[in-house]
């Protein structure tokens, strides 16, 4: 099993993407981009073209993967406040932003209504100030 998470080592490296992938493609690019200034032409020209699309479309294949799993994370949270809050705090809270749900997430069953309730009533500046109030972290061990 996983490490037991916390807040100091939540962040989760995906590590195809962050440590082969990525530094690749920046690789291309840097090449690309010398291949340009020292020997200028059209081939040349494409080839940095073609190195920019890559390093697009892997940013954008990451940040649609990365808004699906914040939209089912909404949902799923939606769900646990149906199930475990009162009607009146579980409607409020459905209308936080989504990025303090994601937040909300690593509270504990029991801790929940007390966040949510300070976060409804804007006493967290950011929503790291929310996770550092959690003192029972609930891991998230599925993300991508």
């Amino acid at each position: 099993m996983a490490e037991t998470q916390t807040y100091q080592n939540h962040v989760r490296w995906y590590p195809l993407q962050h440590f082969v992938l990525t530094p690749m493609l920046l690789a291309f690019l840097i090449y690309a981009i010398v291949q340009v200034v020292r020997f200028p032409n059209v081939d040349r020209a494409m080839l940095l073209f073609l190195a920019v699309a890559f390093v697009i479309q892997s940013l954008v294949a990451r940040l649609n993967a990365l808004r699906v799993q914040d939209r089912l994370i909404r949902l799923e949270e939606k769900l646990r406040y149906t199930r475990i809050l009162p009607e009146d705090l579980a409607e409020a809270a459905a209308n936080l932003k989504t990025s303090q749900m994601i937040a909300l997430r690593f509270a504990s069953d029991e801790e929940l209504p007390e966040l949510i309730q300070k976060t409804i009533n804007n006493e967290f500046e950011k929503t790291k100030d929310i996770k550092l109030a959690v003192k029972n972290w609930r891991g998230d061990y599925l993300r991508v």
